[in-house]
């Protein structure tokens, strides 16, 4: 079982960013993928960032977005992946495949993280597979 007490930020945003990346890596990576890259951002201001880009087994490409909130008010981490957040991830996505030649099966999800990571109890981690279409983002 994953020790969430190893990651108890209590720093700035980027480092509660941080730990909450580490936690969902860890639990993607317990389910069989693989790391390609970590926070790819498109070139300029005003694109989009990928937190996790992964590899499953059978080489679908899987870009996530990693949200943690502290609790399920106002919409919890699922609530704060806005049209617009959607459709800067599919931009990052678009500018990172460009970089590949080829393009392989990929789809986006989202891993969400509702508590404090570091708290008693641990926080819930919910992965959700396909969360949103690029189709859908346009």
């Amino acid at each position: 079982m994953w020790n969430f007490r190893k990651q108890a930020p209590q720093g700035t945003t980027k480092q509660r960013g941080d730990a909450a990346e580490d936690v969902a890596l860890d639990h993607l990576q317990r389910h069989g993928l693989r790391l390609v890259q970590r926070n790819f951002k498109t070139p300029g201001r005003g694109g989009g960032e990928v937190d996790l880009i992964m590899r499953e087994p059978d080489g679908t490409l899987v870009f996530v977005e990693v949200r943690q909130r502290a609790s399920a008010a106002r919409g919890g981490a699922g609530g704060s992946i806005t049209p617009l957040k959607q459709r800067r991830i599919v931009l990052a996505a678009r500018h990172f495949l460009l970089r590949l030649g080829s393009e392989p099966p990929c789809r986006f999800d989202v891993v969400l993280i509702e508590g404090v990571l570091g708290a008693t109890p641990a926080p819930a981690v919910q992965w959700l597979r396909a969360a949103f279409d690029a189709a859908a983002t346009s």
